[in-house]
């Protein structure tokens, strides 16, 4: 059963930010991660209008969503994006029906 990562963002520090994201595809790929939505047009409906950047990642399964997001390799790449403050960001792994 497939799983997706979604994800709530504040980017604070472009530059720095963009050193995460630079790594992250890559890392994603490893564990078959599959970008379905990352940035574009949104609209908020309810809720807080803290995040601006909203994102989707598709996994085979949930042990592989949370294999990605705790391993070494991802860890090292979210170092980037915390530096600092640069980024803030809200992820849930949930399981598809």
């Amino acid at each position: 059963m497939v799983a997706y990562w979604v994800a709530r963002s504040k980017v604070n520090n472009p530059d720095q930010y963009r050193k995460y994201t630079d790594l992250v595809p890559g890392i994603l790929e490893k564990f078959g991660g599959k970008i379905l939505a990352r940035g574009g047009k949104f609209k908020i409906l309810e809720g807080p209008e803290k995040f601006h950047r909203f994102i989707v990642i598709e996994f085979p399964s949930f042990e592989k969503a949370v294999g990605c997001h705790d391993s070494p390799e991802y860890l090292e790449a979210a170092a980037h994006r915390k530096k600092d403050g640069a980024g803030e960001l809200e992820i849930v792994i949930v399981e598809s029906i």
